[in-house]
């Protein structure tokens, strides 16, 4: 079978920013909806599904909710008012809330959830598209014209996933999604980009990563922190991604351990991470997907690289440290490494992927690893942010002392 293009994706680099689309006009919503009261008429059942009301005016906004804390997994409610998005219309969030329905019916992990977001979002920007090149799918319900080979649906599915009518159905076209998505060895530990392609066969398989973020806060939102959670023994546990457990959002704690000296504290304005006590050679994780932008020894503030050797307070410099870009734009920095780093410049790596061990090389009084979070592909001070929200609001949370 030919390679077919991803959707409608271009070439994008992994670690691109999210992309905001505008929302469905009304027309086309109200269109969609008269034609699927037509299917309803003629095939019963199956169009039920689609049937629930747009977001009303009461409908809360999506990042407020994604920020509540994790508690137990709420099931997608389809009939009441969902969460508003500015990414996003309110029937492509309704088709969200289906994906996410018949992962949860399925019993799929809740990763799996942001994958299948994650997915629809590059394929297909969430909407339930017809082809232009499919004569039947114009005469069914759908949300757009498509035109990518004989592509349909939110996932852009061809025919070997089903017939017409089954791929324009989005509960059908997730179950089938869900059903090989579930198939990749090892699919939870896998990068998002990596299952995805395996599952689409994309011409682009580096879009999807770019969605993750967005994806995940989504999930969170509409099923009560879900992305913020860890598969352990068959349960999801809120806030527990360490030790190479990686949560739904894929993000994971570098390290187990203590902080102790904090972000941009009254003693240490500069400070623009967290410090997180370890003992010397414990392993130092990388907390996301990510490509290495740097891996090498800082000088000190006399231009000397002598990472080899324990540190100092006032020596100066990170030591032997590791810049890693992620998907969003965001970069993590792990600083005072007891040896040279595992990993090199340009070298992928992925979420829990041991980078390196902590140690005391650099501006150092003792073992322990700075650790910082930078946005919008910034690694300057200007573009650092506190990592300890950042971790918890990802299931990663980073611990503070008793």
């Amino acid at each position: 079978m030919a390679r077919r293009r991803g959707g409608l994706g271009e070439a994008v680099n992994d670690v691109a920013g999210a992309v905001r689309r505008p929302p469905l006009r009304i027309g086309v919503i109200a269109a969609a909806l008269t034609g699927l009261l037509l299917l309803l008429c003629c095939t019963g059942g199956t169009a039920a599904f689609f049937l629930t009301g747009l977001g009303g005016d009461e409908a809360k906004d999506g990042d407020d909710l994604a920020a509540l804390g994790c508690g137990p997994v709420r099931p997608v409610n389809l009939t009441g008012d969902l969460p508003r998005f500015s990414e996003y219309g309110d029937a492509q969030i309704r088709n969200a809330a289906i994906i996410i329905k018949v992962g949860q019916d399925m019993g799929v992990p809740s990763r799996g959830w942001v994958i299948a977001l994650a997915t629809a979002m590059q394929e297909s920007a969430l909407r339930n598209l017809a082809n232009s090149g499919v004569p039947a799918s114009l005469a069914l319900p759908h949300e757009g014209v498509g035109a990518d080979h004989d592509s349909l649906g939110l996932f852009q599915q061809r025919p070997g996933w089903g017939s017409v009518a089954e791929r324009l159905n989005p509960a059908y076209a997730a179950r089938k999604f869900y059903e090989k998505l579930v198939g990749v060895q090892g699919w939870q530990r896998l990068p998002l980009t990596a299952v995805a392609q395996r599952v689409q066969i994309s011409a682009y398989p580096d879009a999807y990563a770019k969605h993750e973020e967005l994806a995940s806060r989504i999930v969170n939102a509409l099923s009560g922190g879900a992305a913020r959670t860890v598969e352990i023994n068959g349960k999801a546990v809120c806030d527990a991604a360490e030790q190479g457990q990686i949560a739904a959002s894929g993000w994971t704690a570098p390290i187990s351990g203590n902080v102790g000296s904090g972000f941009r504290t009254t003693s240490r304005p500069g400070h623009d991470g967290v410090d997180i006590g370890a003992a010397k050679g414990t392993d130092i994780r990388a907390a996301a997907t990510g490509r290495v932008l740097v891996a090498k020894c800082d000088p000190d503030k006399r231009g000397r690289e002598s990472c080899n050797v324990d540190g100092f307070p006032g020596k100066g410099g990170c030591g032997w440290f590791v810049d890693l870009l992620h998907a969003g734009g965001y970069i993590t920095r792990y600083c005072h490494m007891v040896v040279q780093p595992r990993v090199h410049k340009g070298q992928m790596v992925t979420a829990g992927e041991v980078i390196g061990q902590v140690g005391s090389s650099g501006n150092s009084s003792g073992p322990h690893l700075h650790f910082e979070v930078h946005q919008r592909s910034d690694r300057s001070a200007s573009g650092a942010v506190n990592p300890v929200p950042f971790m918890r609001d990802r299931g990663a949370p980073l611990r503070r002392p008793a």
